[in-house]
C-alpha cells in the first residue's frame, strides 16, 4: 500500500499541514510562490524533520516526533522528479536508469532490464546510448521520469516537472505522466502552477497558502467552485470573502451586502462567486436590476480572444480585484482605460454562496 498520512508542524517556515492520500491516488498542489508547496513535499521525502507531528506512507511510520521515529530520505521508499531532469552528465541514459536498481542491490543484468522496460514505457528506448548532454529538455525529463519509476518508489514526489520545458515538449510529458501515474495507479504529489497539470493528471487537489491547507477535494470539485482567492484566480472566477447575514445575504469585511444563491447559516464564513462573464461594467451606478453593484478601479485590461477583461484594483481587504468580460466594442463606447472608476453590476442569480476554508 502507499496511502500517505501526513500530519506535521514546522515552525520555523510556520507550516502546518495536515494532508491525507488514498493508495493510487495523484495529488496536485497548488498555491502562490511562497506558499509552502516545497516544504510539504520536503516533509514528505524526509529532507525537513518537523517539530511535532507524524508522517506514514502506506501502513509504515516514517515520522513520528514523539516515539523519535524518523526514517532517512533513501529508506522511505519516495523518489523525488524536480524541475531540472538532475541527470548524471558521466552516464549513458540506460545508466543512469539502472543507477537505482543497481543501489538496491540487483545485478548489472537485471539493473539492465529495468532500464530497458522503464525507457521503453516512457517512450525514450532509442536514446538508451546517449548522453544527458545529447537530450532535448523534453527527452531529459522523460528519462528522469524513467529513472524515478525504477526506483520502484511507494511514493512519487514531482516539482513542477513542466516548468521548464517549452510548450512543445510540456504537452507530451503531460500524457506520459498521465498514462504512468494514474492509469498505473500510482500514489504521487505533483507541486504545478499549472491548471492543465492539475486537471490531465490529478485526482486530488490540495490549495496551499501561507502554510495551511485552505482548500482540498477533487480536481472538479475544487477549480469549478474554489473556495480559496488563488484557486478562484486560476480557475479564472470572482471571489468575495465574507460572512452570511441572513439566507441569500453574505456580508463582507468593509460592509458590502453580496446577494447570491445559497442556504447556509447566519454568522458563517462564506464565499461569493461569479464568472467575470456574468458582469456588466457602467460609468454610472445603475439603480435598477441587477441587485449586486460594486465600485471599483481599473487597474489593468487584457485582451482574452474576442473579450476584453476588465480588472479591478485589490478588493478593501487586500483580495485579488474582480475582474469582467466585455467587448470591445464597450470598452471603446465606455471609453474604458486603467485608473477610470466603474461600477461592476451582477444579477443575483448570477452569484452562488458557498462555504469559506475559514469555516
Amino acid at each position: 500500500m502507499s496511502a500517505l498520512r501526513l500530519n506535521a508542524r514546522l515552525a520555523q517556515r510556520d507550516a502546518d499541514f495536515d494532508v491525507t492520500l488514498d493508495d493510487g491516488e495523484v495529488l496536485a498542489v497548488l498555491g502562490p510562490n511562497g506558499a509552502g508547496k516545497s516544504t510539504l513535499l520536503a516533509l514528505i521525502a524526509g529532507l525537513l524533520r518537523p517539530d511535532e507531528g507524524t508522517v506514514a506512507i502506506g501502513d509504515t511510520v516514517v515520522t513520528d516526533t514523539r516515539s523519535g521515529i524518523f526514517v532517512p530520505p533513501h529508506a522511505r521508499g519516495v523518489a523525488m522528479l524536480a524541475q531540472q531532469a538532475l541527470l548524471f552528465p558521466h552516464m549513458t541514459v540506460s545508466r543512469n536508469v539502472a543507477y537505482a536498481p543497481r543501489s538496491k542491490g540487483q545485478g548489472r543484468s537485471r539493473a539492465a532490464a529495468a532500464a530497458q522496460r522503464w525507457l521503453r514505457a516512457v517512450d525514450a528506448e532509442h536514446l538508451a546510448d546517449r548522453r544527458p548532454s545529447q537530450l532535448s529538455g523534453g527527452q531529459a525529463q522523460r528519462v528522469a521520469v524513467a529513472r524515478a519509476l525504477a526506483a520502484e518508489p511507494r511514493i512519487l514526489l514531482l516539482d513542477e516537472p513542466m516548468s521548464a520545458l517549452d510548450v512543445t515538449a510540456a504537452p507530451s510529458l503531460r500524457r506520459l505522466l498521465r498514462e504512468v501515474l494514474r492509469d498505473d495507479r500510482r500514489t504521487a504529489v505533483m507541486v504545478t502552477h499549472d491548471l492543465l497539470d492539475a486537471l490531465a493528471i490529478a485526482t486530488k487537489v490540495i490549495v496551499v497558502e501561507n502554510g495551511r491547507v485552505v482548500e482540498a477535494g477533487p480536481v472538479r470539485d475544487v477549480l469549478t467552485s474554489p473556495r480559496s482567492a488563488f484557486a478562484a484566480r486560476l480557475a479564472g472566477v470572482n471571489l468575495i470573502s465574507g460572512t452570511m447575514a441572513e439566507p441569500g445575504v453574505l456580508h463582507t469585511l468593509w460592509g458590502a451586502a453580496i446577494f447570491g444563491s445559497g442556504e447556509l447559516p447566519p454568522g458563517s464564513p462564506a464565499v461569493a462567486l461569479f464568472t467575470p462573464g456574468a458582469v456588466s461594467v457602467h460609468l454610472d451606478r445603475p439603480h435598477a436590476s441587477p441587485r449586486n453593484v460594486l465600485e471599483v478601479t481599473i487597474a489593468e485590461m487584457d485582451v482574452h480572444g474576442n473579450t476584453v477583461r476588465i480588472r479591478g484594483a485589490d478588493q478593501p481587504d487586500g483580495a485579488p480585484g474582480l475582474s469582467a468580460d466585455v467587448t470591445a466594442a464597450a470598452v471603446a463606447d465606455l471609453d474604458l482605460v486603467p485608473g477610470l472608476t466603474v461600477y461592476f453590476a451582477v444579477k443575483a442569480h448570477e452569484v452562488g454562496l458557498h462555504p469559506s476554508p475559514a469555516g
